[in-house]
């Protein structure tokens, strides 16, 4: 049975519709990116620029640049003039990854508003830290045009972020999929973690927790060159963990974070180990495959291809340790390696540990624990969390 997709109205939507006050008399500067977009596919830049109740002066973007063409990390985006605007453009993900002084000249107020994928390692949700820190410092205002988690905001799932394994890719201890969106995280960052910024948070309506942006009316325009469809995001907040191994996460292919594999594995073995495992709501298919770029460029790879069966009872993040563990268990010494420093900035420990939040998941697949002896803190984690983020949820 086909239903109908929920109908909701984004944050940037009741910003213009009835909300357009709160900029008056103020110089905007816009933090966005391709996302960016009404359910018309209207960009939030151009209805501002069309506004005539707003004075929009600058637009910055964030990691893979305002438009999503740059591909890797650590990659230098320039800063550059918008074509169609004519605004000027800072990049958030150059020599600094926070707005500097020069570039809040014309500002008195930043609006955030790009889509998040729902896991606590995407840059983007810190990209918006890094500025409320920089307007609490400077007396400047923020406003969040909040977005659907795509992934929903029920589901909580992994280990909280541990001290001293902060970076670009994780800055609070929060599960790597968090169950918030865009606005309530930055309600908490602002309060509970003491950013402290003048901060407004601009909702949505017709959303509900239990919804998948698929479920929405909601359009997904791919937020980084490597998240080309919601059921990208669903899959990403556990496969993401294999970019801390020389296991392909299936960049440069059309299925990113879905397909993974390398050429030292078989996928015949691959697929039955995993399925041995029993997850719930989830089949791995083998599967081959030869990346365009990145990881093993131009080689044959065998692997699997993640089909989720049953999103409800779908645990990613759990699937993630289970190929990250069998690939270890079937190929260490046989190919499979951790790959080593820098991973977003950080030059002095395993990019695994970094995405991981912690170097324990990595000690324990090395020790030989199994997935249940793993995974078996994350309860806990959660629990805590879900008292923690209950103040600051919206819907």
């Amino acid at each position: 049975m086909v239903h109908d997709k929920a109908r909701i109205k984004l944050g940037v939507e009741n910003l213009i519709e009835n909300k357009v006050e709160i900029l008056r008399g103020l110089r905007v500067g816009l933090i966005c990116n391709q996302s960016s977009v009404t359910k018309k596919l209207f960009h939030s830049a151009d209805l501002l620029r069309n506004s005539e109740r707003i004075n929009i002066t600058t637009l910055f973007g964030p990691q893979h640049g305002i438009r999503g063409d740059v591909q890797d990390n650590m990659i230098e985006t320039p800063h550059s003039t918008d074509r169609k605007t004519g605004l000027r453009v800072y990049s958030l993900y150059s020599e600094t990854r926070e707005p500097i002084e020069e570039m809040l000249e014309n500002v008195d107020v930043l609006v955030f508003d790009m889509q998040d994928v729902g896991c606590r390692v995407y840059t983007f949700i810190y990209t918006l830290a890094n500025a409320m820190r920089v307007a609490a410092r400077s007396r400047k205002k923020v406003v969040v045009c909040d977005r659907p988690n795509p992934i929903n905001g029920n589901a909580i799932e992994g280990n909280l972020l541990e001290a001293g394994f902060a970076s670009f890719v994780g800055q609070f201890p929060i599960p790597m999929r968090h169950g918030m969106t865009v606005g309530e995280l930055a309600k908490m960052f602002n309060e509970h973690f003491g950013i402290q910024c003048e901060l407004e948070v601009v909702e949505m309506f017709g959303w509900k927790r239990d919804l998948y942006m698929d479920e929405t009316d909601a359009p997904w325009v791919m937020p980084s060159p490597n998240m080309p469809t919601v059921e990208t995001s669903k899959v990403f907040s556990g496969t993401v963990l294999l970019e801390g191994t020389m296991l392909s996460e299936g960049r440069g292919t059309t299925r990113p974070f879905e397909i993974v594999g390398a050429p030292f594995v078989n996928n015949q073995e691959f697929a039955r180990h995993l399925s041995d495992m029993g997850l719930e709501g989830v089949f791995f298919r083998e599967n081959g495959f030869q990346p365009t770029f990145q990881k093993h460029v131009g080689k044959t790879c065998e692997g699997v291809q993640i089909h989720i069966t049953d999103q409800e009872k779908f645990e990613p993040v759990k699937t993630g340790v289970a190929v990250v563990k069998t690939a270890y268990d079937l190929y260490k010494g046989n190919g499979f390696e951790w790959k080593e420093p820098p991973y977003e900035y950080v030059f002095d420990k395993l990019p695994f540990d970094v995405i991981a939040g912690t170097d324990s998941i990595r000690k324990e697949i090395e020790s030989g624990e199994t997935l249940g002896n793993i995974t078996k803190g994350w309860k806990r984690d959660r629990d805590e969390f879900e008292r923690l983020r209950q103040p600051y949820l919206l819907y």
